[in-house]
């Protein structure tokens, strides 16, 4: 058994056992039960432990069995299922396989939602200014987090393009900033390749036009010939019904505003050269803009923000052009190659929200328009996403990528909750968790009562008190891992850890709630062994958001590791539960040992 000497004042030093990690009470009792009381629990016994304890009720001897010479494999170098010696768990085996998150994963890791239903029937993954490496005024514009993105089941990616300096060319810029860009070409050929290795459904790219006739004729060539039959479009110019993600496997999408007349463009080009610097300046005058004052900054931020406003009023603008052109001939080919087209109805919110018979479009708003919409004219907005789709994004003043709360949009039936992914925090989190759903793919079928309508056309009210649909239990039982992923003194300089773990339900407002573990002091393997019980009224929406702390006595207390987990995918029974670190990449070895049941 290990040991480690923590110094205390310099002068005096304390001795810890750090013993391997055991089986916690519980897990002895199960074992013991389905064992017989024996030593080794045969194939029958763990097929029995399967349906009873684990929720697996098709699961067969034969299957039992390749999850025990699985076990045998790992544990002890060979198949046990020989003749002479019968394939059997040991307690230590048994233990093995339940902190094994691959052979025992606490939600559901395939593809098994209806995907034949239109898009607006779906949450869809989504990026905002999917091109920053940072923040949103001075960070670089690249392709690498457009690829990250893609790799984690991202779906929607923003690109925010403009004419360059010489106003020849297309880049990819957050505009009125100081932030470096990146060829738009460089962008298309990086999704091209990237689009689909994480996920066969269909990536959608929304593009923020600031372009004059002649370079979006540009963009139109740029994007048929990097995706080639990759790219999808209608061939009447316009749909009635949004297609299926499973009709669009492998396909990618556009969806911008259409093209405005040549007074609108004109009105673009006084505003071509979206950066305060020049493109090819050198480092000391990147230096010097970098070094701004907190009056320019307080000046970007004023620009920002109206630019929001204008964004958003322009969404319940008239589009006054018939065909979408300038009387060039290519500009009607870019208007053609826009699936998801961004609606502008004349008047305010009321009037935008209105569903059409026979048209289906794409609105925008801020987090702070949907807060009031959600408070005027939260029905609308559920009947709206019903066949349209509406994208929320963050407000123009999160300059360090930070995000909002996402479940607001959720519950309103928002497809598109666009967040910051490059940024990382508790509401990040919850993205990463929901998106956990239908194995990861970036589509979720929205819940039925979120698309139903009443007999008189009523919607779901999402300001309605609701009964508790059901009582999810959760187990807490023990933690393993801290002492392989980090120091000895990584927590406390003068002895190992306490911890405790932090358990929240974050969904509908009746269901939001916390509850804590006890303190584990002195132990890198803590055992809680503690239950909680959470009244769900919304449980299709509800996320659980597990958080493990370190106290500290004298000081915040410290990151121990963190999830967040989709309650509709949860599997009953005793499961391992891997945790991330802030930025949510997943520890090598760090897991917690739950047990969740639905009552």
């Amino acid at each position: 058994m290990k040991t480690h000497n923590y110094k205390v004042f310099k002068c005096f030093s304390r001795k810890f056992k750090i013993g391997g990690v055991e089986p916690p009470p519980y897990v002895k009792l199960i074992f013991a039960k389905y064992s017989g009381g024996g030593t080794h629990m045969g194939p029958a016994q763990f097929s029995r432990f399967l349906a009873e304890v684990q929720g697996q009720e098709g699961c067969t001897v034969a299957d039992a069995e390749r999850v025990m010479e699985e076990v045998a494999r790992r544990r002890h170098n060979h198949i046990g299922l020989i003749e002479h010696q019968p394939c059997a768990l040991t307690l230590d085996d048994f233990f093995h396989y339940l902190l094994s998150d691959d052979l025992n994963q606490a939600i559901k890791t395939q593809v098994h939602h209806d995907m034949t239903a239109p898009l607006p029937h779906y949450f869809i993954y989504t990026g905002h200014n999917s091109y920053l490496t940072g923040n949103q005024i001075s960070s670089d514009c690249s392709d690498v987090p457009i690829i990250k993105a893609l790799l984690t089941g991202v779906r929607v990616i923003e690109l925010d393009i403009w004419p360059n300096s010489t106003k020849d060319d297309i880049q990819v810029i957050h505009g009125r900033t100081l932030t470096t860009p990146v060829t738009l070409i460089k962008c298309l050929r990086s999704i091209r390749e990237y689009a689909f290795i994480a996920s066969p459904y269909p990536v959608i790219i929304t593009l923020e036009d600031h372009l004059t006739p002649d370079l979006q004729a540009k963009v139109a060539e740029m994007v048929t010939q990097t995706f080639g039959d990759m790219l999808y479009y209608p061939e009447s110019g316009c749909l009635e019904e949004f297609p299926s993600p499973e009709s669009l496997k492998y396909k990618i999408i556009i969806s911008t505003k259409p093209p405005k007349e040549d007074v609108e463009a004109k009105r673009i080009k006084g505003k071509e050269n979206p950066s305060p610097r020049k493109e090819n300046s050198s480092p000391r005058e990147r230096d010097m803009c970098e070094e701004s004052s907190q009056k320019e900054v307080s000046d970007l931020l004023a620009e920002l923000e109206a630019a929001e406003r204008e964004s958003e009023s322009y969404e319940y603008e008239e589009n006054s052009s018939s065909d979408g052109g300038s009387g060039q001939s290519e500009t009607p080919k870019y208007k053609l190659l826009i699936t998801i087209q961004a609606g502008k109805p004349k008047g305010g919110l009321k009037n935008a929200l209105r569903v059409g018979s026979n048209e289906i479009r794409r609105l925008s708003l801020s987090e702070q328009a949907l807060e009031k919409a959600a408070a005027s004219h939260g029905t609308d907005l559920v009947r709206f996403t019903q066949k349209n789709v509406l994208r929320i994004y963050p407000k123009g003043t999160r300059v360090n990528s930070s995000n909002y709360k996402p479940m607001l949009g959720w519950m309103h039936g928002a497809q598109m909750v666009a967040f910051n992914m490059q940024g990382y925090g508790k509401s990040l989190w919850l993205m990463h968790g929901m998106f956990r759903c239908n194995g990861g793919c970036g589509y979720i079928k929205k819940p039925d009562f979120l698309m139903k309508k009443g007999p008189y056309r009523e919607v779901f009210n999402p300001k309605a008190t609701l009964p508790v649909k059901t009582i999810l239990k959760v187990g807490v039982y023990m933690g393993d891992g801290w002492s392989l992923d980090f120091s000895p003194t990584h927590f406390d300089t003068y002895s190992p850890p306490d911890f405790y773990t932090k358990i929240h339900i974050v969904g509908a407002p009746a269901d939001n709630t916390k509850r804590k573990t006890k303190i584990i002091n002195n132990n890198w393997f803590p055992v809680w062994d503690e239950a909680f019980m959470f009244s769900l009224t919304v449980p299709e929406l509800a996320l659980l958001r597990i958080e493990v702390r370190e106290h500290d006595r004298s000081e915040k207390d410290d990151f121990g590791g963190q999830t967040c987990l989709p309650v509709s995918e949860l599997r009953p029974g005793i499961r391992s539960v891997p945790l991330f670190d802030k930025k949510g990449e997943k520890y090598k070895s760090v897991r917690l040992l739950m047990e969740f049941e639905f009552l």
